[in-house]
């Protein structure tokens, strides 16, 4: 279709050939600027688009990471009641050896389990108390260890990176 625009630029450059008046043609510099113009747009946008995309991606792989980490935090929070009772399992006395061999092995496969997903075990007896991995459940006097030492560990903490999934429950030394 053509515009009014058009129609009347048409009007113009037949009235201009018959009366035989050679005008300039500033159109097609006009023209070759605003392709020049919408060109630069178009890289604009892409170059906006490219970098939008590329944001996106990046969040999308942080959004990862982190869900990654907190699923394993809640699946791995449920698992550490069964492996305390295989650590309670390993101290008991036993009279069948492949029994207990059988449990150690079980112990030891999950352990490495847990490795391979990034839990730690946090180091409680004979370090210093930790309130961002200890939880003291009890103080008591001793003359073996110094004062804020974790003297015996309850329950053992674990924990992935940084992040505590369960915090060691210790008596700690006055």
């Amino acid at each position: 279709m053509i515009n009014d625009e058009e129609l009347e630029q048409e009007l113009n450059e037949e009235t201009t050939e018959e009366a035989g008046v050679e005008v300039e043609q500033p159109e097609a510099e006009t023209e070759g600027d605003k392709v020049s113009e919408e060109l630069a747009a178009v890289k604009d946008q892409l170059v906006r688009t490219m970098a939008e995309y590329d944001n996106f991606r990046k969040r999308s792989a942080r959004e990862k990471d982190a869900l990654r980490a907190e699923i394993i935090t809640n699946v791995t929070s449920k698992f550490l009641p069964v492996m305390d009772n295989l650590e309670r399992a390993l101290t008991a006395e036993c009279s069948d050896e492949n029994y207990k061999n059988g449990v150690q092995m079980i112990y030891d496969s999950f352990m490495e389990t847990l490795k391979n997903l990034g839990v730690e075990e946090i180091v409680s007896d004979g370090a210093a108390f930790d309130p961002n991995y200890h939880q003291a459940v009890q103080r008591v006097e001793s003359a073996d260890a110094e004062s804020g030492t974790v003297v015996q560990t309850f329950a053992k903490g674990y924990k992935i990176g940084e992040k505590v999934i369960r915090f060691a429950m210790v008596s700690v030394a006055n």
